[in-house]
């Protein structure tokens, strides 16, 4: 078994590829859930782009589900990896306790919402007369896994935290599996469609909830779950949740903004524009998971060190994150503009859906190219707490910007809105990168400077306390 200080001291070159790996390759993992079902969900003959259009309108209430758990862990995570930086194990479990504790509440008031008012949501967020009993179908047993989700998506967000990224790989790996092979039984099989893909999505998180929270009471994981440590405690949770807060409007967001998206374009390019949107998300979320793979794997030795006080490991992570992260961008950059096709073919069997979706990729991934500075960015401020810095680069992106543009735009390039709508997304990401850039200069210096004083003070107190 080995020792939690190896965070502090293997070469971080070496160290950042063992833990990013495997939580990138879990990001990967993970989204299967969602594009499996995608995928076989738009090939069900005849029903198939309708229904796909449906799960399209499910989406924003998904990545609502998944911000919560978001919330509560991607704040805690790191907080509990800088309390066991500085050496503070018990404050690093109540923190992990604090969080499971809370996000068993969330799940119970989520499923209850979802169940009572799921319907209505789906109006809301873009659903048509055509659409609608698909995705009701779907969601209405989704909300019945949402527990799954969150304890899944949450907890394991600890086991990263604590290095052991391929646990963390496994934990997903498993579910996904379980999903790949249950989807193609209960859709085509038992012949119950979206039913069947929603059913296949909560059996397969409930296996993988089951595996974290097996390896977070049991003897390989640094952190316990401990009964005594599950009473709430606004010391614990109130700073996880101000920090969890940026991912959390950086996910929550993308509900809101695909609702905007998808009223605008039933507006302006009716179901197919819709229909194509799901697609277009489904590769924005390959675009991103990764990314915030890369910045799961570097988060624990940045929150470690931090807490440690070891700024040059601190630095040095974030230039071997940045690094990486704009490469994988702009490769993927490349690939969308010369095969956008490819991506588009992969969803639907529907030709008219696919030469759409091919033009509408292209303009929607404009600025895929520059991204990798944004999250690198982003999951450094959260890895070293700074909980306002965070947010405010998840918000200026989101609210500030895109969600401005998807109405904006319209009005502006008139000759085609529909295309004008999907224009808002590079535009946003363009202007977003720029800002997030002069922002990470002044703030990352400003609080190495004050880790490189409280150093400094550390050193001589203990200089003083040996000689007295």
């Amino acid at each position: 078994m080995q020792d939690k200080t190896f965070l502090a001291t293997k070469p971080i070159g070496k160290l950042l590829f063992n833990l990013a790996l495997p939580a990138v390759v879990a990001q990967l993992i993970n989204m299967l859930y969602n594009l499996v079902d995608r995928i076989y969900i738009g090939h069900i003959p005849v029903t198939g782009d309708v229904a796909l259009t449906g799960l399209g309108v499910c989406l924003p209430v998904i990545m609502i589900v998944s911000a919560f758990a978001a919330l509560v862990s991607n704040g805690g995570a790191p907080r509990a990896s800088i309390f066991m930086g500085a050496g503070d194990n018990d404050s690093a479990e109540k923190t992990l306790g604090n969080c499971f504790v809370l996000q068993l509440i969330v799940s119970a008031v989520l499923t209850a919402v979802l169940l009572i008012w799921g319907e209505d949501l789906l109006w809301v967020f873009g659903a048509s007369e055509n659409t609608i009993s698909y995705a009701v179908d779907y969601l209405n047993i989704y909300a019945l896994g949402t527990v799954f989700v969150q304890l899944t998506l949450g907890m394991n967000a600890f086991i990263t935290a604590q290095g052991f990224a391929r646990t963390g790989m496994l934990s997903v790996l498993i579910g996904a599996v379980c999903n790949i092979a249950l989807d193609p039984l209960f859709i085509f099989a038992f012949d119950m469609g979206v039913k069947g893909a929603a059913l296949a999505t909560i059996i397969s998180q409930a296996i993988s909830c089951a595996w974290v929270l097996i390896f977070l009471f049991g003897k390989r994981s640094f952190l316990k779950m401990r009964l005594r440590y599950m009473k709430l405690q606004a010391r614990y949770l109130l700073p996880s949740l101000a920090l969890g807060l940026s991912t959390f409007v950086m996910q929550a967001s993308e509900s809101v903004i695909l609702v905007c998206f998808n009223s605008s374009l039933q507006k302006y390019g009716g179901d197919i524009a819709v229909g194509a949107m799901t697609v277009l998300s489904s590769v924005m979320m390959f675009a991103m998971l990764p990314l915030q793979g890369l910045g799961q794997g570097a988060q624990p030795i940045i929150s470690y060190n931090y807490g440690a006080k070891n700024i040059s490991r601190v630095k040095q992570t974030f230039k071997y994150l940045v690094t990486v992260s704009l490469a994988y961008s702009v490769l993927l950059f490349a690939f969308i503009m010369i095969f956008p096709t490819a991506f588009a073919r992969m969803f639907t069997p529907e030709q008219n859906l696919i030469d759409y979706t091919a033009r509408a990729l292209r303009i929607y991934m404009g600025g895929t190219a520059i991204f990798g500075i944004q999250i690198a960015c982003q999951m450094t401020f959260v890895s070293v707490g700074n909980a306002k810095a965070s947010i405010a680069v998840a918000v200026i992106r989101k609210f500030v910007l895109l969600l401005p543009l998807i109405y904006l735009m319209p009005l502006i390039y008139t000759a085609d809105k529909a295309t004008a709508v999907f224009m808002a997304e590079p535009i946003a990401d363009t202007v977003a990168v720029l800002t997030t850039i002069v922002l990470f200069a002044i703030i990352f210096t400003k609080s190495m400077r004050k880790l490189q004083e409280q150093r400094k003070s550390d050193v001589s107190d203990a200089s003083a306390n040996t000689q007295n």
